[in-house]
């Protein structure tokens, strides 16, 4: 992790970001007073399940995984967050600590907005407030469709499900498939590594995907589909 100040070459103009047009002038200045951009290099931990939460992150640039820590290794991966998302939005509200860790796949630069600059602007900005509670809205729907998947969708649904899910931040990132390993994607599916890898290998033969060593090339989306809607 590494703090950047704005006369460094790789500061970004990030209070100019869209959520952020609708502060008025004080708030904008009330932002920038508590702020911190950091840059995390791959691999760096973003938040950390169970751990005090001070403040705010918004993704400025990157990508990262969120994830559920289990008992020893196991974990379960919830989403990938991309530029213009918010993390820790929970501790605002909730408990000041992180109800997940989350991890750079890609080095991310980030913002670091005080949790009690956040409430403020939240209750003096009507507009502000909106899109606040609409992206956490959106993040909760995504975890109940995480669960529903878990609960009721063998491992071929589930499989297909995130090889959806991953190839559609192929925006982001091209190479977004090589940025995750092969456990990375079983605990996206909730399945053992060795059943990912099982899995993969017979989505290639029945000609759905392609394996190129770490990168997946979807070949026949419909079809996987099919196979995430009959579970």
């Amino acid at each position: 992790m590494k703090p950047i100040i704005e006369t460094d070459s790789e500061f970004i103009c990030d209070i100019q970001a869209p959520c952020f047009q609708m502060l008025s002038p004080e708030e904008v200045e009330l932002v920038r007073a508590s702020k911190t951009q950091v840059l995390f290099r791959k691999g760096d931990n973003l938040t950390k399940q169970g751990a005090y939460a001070s403040y705010v992150l918004f993704i400025i640039k990157g990508l990262a995984k969120q994830y559920i820590e289990g008992d020893g290794t196991k974990n379960y991966n919830l989403r990938i967050i991309k530029p213009g998302e918010f993390v820790g939005l929970s501790a605002v509200f909730t408990k000041n600590t992180f109800n997940y860790s989350s991890v750079a796949i890609t080095d991310c630069q980030v913002l670091l907005i005080e949790n009690a600059v956040i409430e403020k602007v939240v209750k003096n900005n009507g507009m502000f407030g909106f899109t606040i509670i609409k992206r956490y809205c959106e993040q909760n729907a995504n975890l109940f469709d995480t669960v529903r998947n878990i609960v009721y969708k063998q491992m071929n649904g589930r499989m297909a499900d995130t090889l959806l899910y991953v190839d559609s931040f192929k925006t982001e990132n091209e190479e977004v498939f090589q940025l995750l390993s092969r456990k990375d994607i079983a605990d996206f599916a909730g399945i053992s590594t060795e059943s990912a890898v099982k899995l993969l290998k017979s989505f290639e033969k029945d000609d759905l995907i392609k394996l190129n060593e770490k990168d997946i090339q979807l070949l026949n989306k419909e079809a996987l589909i099919q196979i995430g809607i009959r579970g």
